[in-house]
């Protein structure tokens, strides 16, 4: 697989010859300057893509062209903002980038409680536990029937927190779970608004009503405006599955398992409507077997990232190190480099090192746990890669 690396910009702080020197052949970015809904201009565009390629690297994936809230939730403006997201995939196909990440999650791009969890080893990483993101539902947002859906055990909890937790506690949560996540992310939220849980709440209000099928149909109407584009100039569109991959905050979820991506696939039933393969994402899911899936889906798959998840019975999750939890991403190697070897793939998230706490990087994206993964990624594919020779000798 080709190896890719996210990339933030010119103002990320990981420089594109520090990268080329890693081993990275890619880039998976955007025009993060640009606001949702707005086009992308083929100019700029060009100049982006003609700036990575001044450092020997191209640019693979685009990651993401953010589908804006009123596509999700049918708003009045969304015609207009397809024909938007139209205008600048065809500016995209005329540049020559035609892979683009992008997801269907109403408001929340991703959830963790705490974004430097700490290891023994004294490095951190992201982490969901499911009890303080309940609190966080029901005494910081105080939504209206938040514990219907959860558990008694986990109520119990709550109500544990609910005495121990301090002003400064709560501020974190809001931080990790409102304001770190989505600024860098879809811009729906950023670092300085005043009130971000009021705007949350606002946010969460547009989807009153919006229930798993009515979002699908939404999706299947903004696939279907889409891929005339994609066809005329090759764009393979790859939506990411819902992270984490459960309901959260009585939203409806629609990229979680099997079935959901069945849906998608099969209710556009166009080649360039594909997926992302997170097996960190789908890990999540004790119900998944990423293995299989990734066997499943493996023609439709137009890019791939690749990070893990341990998932303790209570339902917190951690990221694990890439070769380790229920990922397997030894096995889901096999199988693409199998069956598409040509795939982008990238290693996601990564560790913080202690080294690096100063840094300022975004949540999930040092530099140097990044590198160690791919390190680590680079000698599967290679080692599965020996193991096919060997076979196809015998």
């Amino acid at each position: 697989m080709e190896k890719t690396w996210r990339w933030f910009g010119k103002k990320d702080q990981i420089k594109l010859e520090t990268l080329r020197q890693i081993g990275v052949e890619g880039i998976v970015s955007a025009l993060h300057d640009i606001p949702n809904g707005e086009v992308w201009p083929l100019e700029a565009i060009k100049e982006y893509k003609n700036h990575i390629e001044r450092f020997g690297l191209k640019w693979s994936v685009v990651e993401s062209l953010p589908v804006s809230e009123a596509i999700k939730y049918a708003g009045e403006n969304r015609d207009q903002l397809i024909e938007n997201y139209i205008r600048s995939l065809e500016n995209l196909g005329q540049a020559g980038v035609t892979t683009v990440c992008y997801n269907f999650m109403p408001v929340l791009d991703w959830a963790r409680t705490d974004l430097f969890h700490p290891w023994k080893d004294g490095s951190s990483s992201l982490f969901f536990d499911k009890a303080k993101f309940a609190y966080f539902e029901i005494h910081i947002l105080k939504r209206q029937g938040a514990e219907q859906d959860y558990t008694s055990e986990t109520l119990s909890k709550v109500e544990t927190l609910k005495q121990t937790m301090t002003q400064s506690d709560n501020d974190y949560l809001i931080d990790s779970v409102i304001v770190k996540t989505q600024g860098f992310v879809n811009g729906n939220i950023k670092e300085g608004d005043l009130n971000p849980v009021e705007k949350f709440k606002n946010l969460l209000s547009l989807y009153d009503g919006i229930d798993k099928n009515q979002l699908r149909e939404n999706m299947k109407y903004f696939l279907e405006k889409i891929m005339p584009v994609c066809e005329k100039y090759g764009i393979q569109m790859c939506v990411h599955p819902d992270d984490p991959p459960f309901a959260l905050l009585g939203l409806p979820r629609i990229v979680t398992n099997e079935e959901d991506i069945h849906w998608i696939l099969n209710s556009v039933n166009n080649p360039h409507n594909g997926i992302t393969f997170c097996t960190g994402s789908l890990s999540a899911n004790p119900e998944n077997d990423v293995p299989k899936l990734a066997q499943k889906f493996v023609s439709r798959t137009k890019f791939v990232h690749l990070r893990s998840t341990e998932v303790f019975e209570n339902g917190d999750f951690i990221e694990a190190d890439h070769l380790k939890g229920r990922g397997k991403l030894v096995e889901v190697i096999r199988i693409f480099e199998k069956e598409n070897p040509t795939l982008p793939m990238r290693p996601d998230h990564g560790r913080l090192l202690s080294e690096e706490e100063d840094k300022g990087y975004n949540p999930g994206y040092g530099f140097l746990g990044r590198m160690l993964a791919l390190g680590q990624l680079d000698g599967v594919i290679a080692a599965v890669n020996n193991e096919f020779s060997n076979q196809n000798k015998s």
